[in-house]
């Protein structure tokens, strides 16, 4: 069984799963190491709800488990952190300030808005919205340094209009070049990030196309991630997700402890 890198809990605004479920069905299913990786959205709009946890309690309670299942798992810390630019929040500053083994760095707002919510869509193409994501992903690549793999790097695609119908990698090739390009030279990675099955585009996130322009470019850290909210979602997909890793040009894929990547083969 894969590890799975990107898992949430009762401490994620959008999730009621206490962790030691998580824990539990990830032994289950004869996992190794589990990541608990919940939403730390700093200064999210209004109207969006809380994506912020204590991070002290985060880590007594997490370190409890870790004691209670460390002869069945190990278990490691991590934290999906939204990244946003001209925010009062010094993400860097956070990052560094705590002992999380793998921290993801994703792109939840853009223009204000979450893209999981219509609002972001209205009175414009789907085309626009899409580009107007993808170029404040690449502001917060570039801006910032303080995570170790960019979380879903199309996720906006999942709540679209028409979703990935008239999307493609070839329509924001030029995007995402730059995107990949930037994380490679600053060292950071991207996660297949299987959610996107779930979501019903038959695709991870990024697709297969991005994937492979990323080997194809250099790109070496790869994390799984089921991006699992419910029990029933760990580790989703994992089934067939070697094989088209594989295809993609990889033969490996990547788990952080201290913020250090570790390669295992797929």
């Amino acid at each position: 069984m894969y590890i799975d890198s990107h898992v949430h809990t009762s401490f994620s605004g959008d999730s009621d799963t206490p962790p030691e479920k998580q824990i539990e069905q990830a032994i289950s299913l004869g996992m190794p190491v589990l990541y608990i990786t919940d939403h730390q959205d700093f200064d999210c709009p209004p109207g969006v709800p809380e994506f912020t946890f204590e991070t002290e309690p985060y880590f007594r309670k997490l370190r409890e488990l870790k004691e209670q299942f460390r002869d069945r798992i190990e278990l490691r810390i991590g934290v999906e952190l939204g990244l946003q630019t001209n925010i009062p929040t010094d993400l860097t500053a956070y990052a560094s300030g705590h002992p999380f083994d793998f921290i993801i760095g994703s792109t939840h707002v853009c223009c204000g808005m979450d893209p999981y919510y219509p609002e972001f869509y209205e009175n414009r193409p789907e085309e626009e919205a899409y580009r107007s994501y993808f170029e404040y992903e690449l502001e917060n690549i570039k801006a910032y340094d303080c995570f170790d793999v960019a979380g879903h790097l199309d996720y906006v695609v999942r709540y679209g209009p028409n979703k990935n119908t008239f999307y493609s990698y070839e329509k924001y090739k030029e995007l995402f070049d730059e995107i990949l390009k930037t994380l490679i030279a600053k060292g950071k990675g991207i996660e297949c990030n299987t959610a996107g099955f779930k979501a019903g585009l038959n695709h991870p996130h990024p697709t297969e196309e991005i994937l492979k322009r990323y080997r194809e470019l250099g790109g070496e850290i790869l994390t799984l991630g089921s991006d699992a909210h419910q029990t029933v979602h760990l580790a989703y997909h994992f089934s067939a997700i070697g094989d088209l890793l594989k295809s993609c040009g990889f033969r490996y894929y990547t788990v952080f402890k201290d913020r250090k990547p570790e390669f295992l083969p797929l």
